[in-house]
């Protein structure tokens, strides 16, 4: 399923190549591996065996194109072609946001492709999802075959849904690419039609004048990747906050600097500190810190700490705490301060408050 970081800007998608085995699937990925840049491509992982060339997943995470105001990264899987390891098909196909179908063109292939593709529609029904309102694209792949299938036959028993379609060659990488630019517009129409990706807003006046500042200030024929600030990325979730009930103006002192999902939380913890109970104090601090890194994207501790300019020696001396337990009146005045640092650096990035 598709995930929106926030802060980082970023709209994740997950594209499945399913199909049988030795179709070419995992080919096509590294196909696909090797056209992008180094700067803008992960680890390519595989796992070959005697009896598939992918055992579990490849996994590539490509920064593809700028949706709205986010960034696309996907994350492409392959799955076992194997019908033994149908177990394993279901577990990647999970929160797949769509799916390029390789078929192989070879003539004694036109039963493992027909299998191939009911079970993916069994396996999708299962997870609540007719294939006929899926991205799907098609590859029939291995036409550099001197005897393969007509694209005739393999179309009439493959792609009675009219879905986008392409002749590919694998091996040199023929047609590899135009199916998958066309499975990322089928998810980028997707993510929009379920609103995932917030509709981009026509720029105002003051933001062409920004853009036009902006574009004085870079040299002439150097891209910037990413020149979005902390306050960017929180601008982009004011959206989904903004409707958010009101909480009446009660709050303690630190709690007034939450925002609506994390005044639960930080309420508590200062009642908590209040009452004496300094345990109960540093876990509700702990619960509070971790949703509000959370803002930062899904990266690690360190990472998060950085985005939100956050002291990360001090993130890990409040979680060593409150591991050890029987917290004293010092371990939840620290759990508080960190707690309160984090709020106000979301504060001022641009979250408003909930009062």
């Amino acid at each position: 399923m598709s995930t929106v970081n926030v802060m980082a800007r970023e709209v994740s998608a997950k594209v499945v190549f399913y199909g049988p085995g030795l179709s070419g699937k995992t080919t096509s990925l590294k196909r696909i591996y090797e056209s992008i840049k180094p700067s803008l491509r992960g680890e390519l992982m595989s796992l070959p065996t005697e009896a598939d060339r992918t055992l579990f997943f490849d996994f590539l995470p490509v920064r593809v194109e700028r949706v709205g105001d986010y960034a696309l990264r996907l994350a492409l899987y392959t799955v076992p072609g194997q019908v033994f390891y149908n177990a394993t098909r279901k577990l990647v196909l999970q929160g797949a946001d769509g799916i390029v179908f390789v078929a192989d063109s070879n003539p004694g292939a036109d039963d493992a492709n027909r299998e191939s593709m009911a079970n993916l529609e069994e396996n999708l029904a299962e997870q609540g999802i007719r294939l006929e309102n899926f991205p799907l694209v098609i590859q029939y792949n291995k036409r550099d075959l001197a005897q393969g299938m007509p694209l005739e036959q393999m179309k009439a028993a493959l792609n009675p849904r009219e879905v986008p379609e392409y002749a590919t060659c694998a091996t040199n990488g023929e047609g590899v690419l135009d199916a998958m630019k066309a499975m990322i517009r089928l998810v980028i129409k997707d993510l929009r039609a379920r609103k995932v990706v917030p509709t981009p807003k026509a720029p105002s006046v003051l933001d062409r004048e920004k853009d036009r500042d902006r574009e004085k200030k870079t040299p002439s024929g150097i891209t910037k990747e990413s020149d979005t600030s902390l306050e960017d990325h929180i601008q982009q979730h004011l959206s989904q906050v903004s409707d958010a009930p009101r909480v009446p103006p009660t709050l303690g002192p630190i709690a007034s600097l939450a925002p609506h999902v994390l005044v639960d939380q930080t309420t508590v913890a200062e009642a908590a500190f209040e009452k004496g109970d300094f345990d109960g104090c540093v876990r509700a601090c702990v619960e509070a810190l971790a949703r509000a890194l959370a803002f930062a994207g899904d990266g690690s501790i360190a990472n998060q700490a950085y985005l939100l300019g956050m002291n990360g020696r001090d993130i890990l001396e409040l979680q060593t705490r409150a591991l050890r337990g029987a917290a004293r009146i010092d371990d939840a005045a620290l759990a508080l301060y960190v707690l309160s640092q984090a709020l106000v650096r979301l504060s001022q990035a641009g979250l408003p408050p909930a009062t």
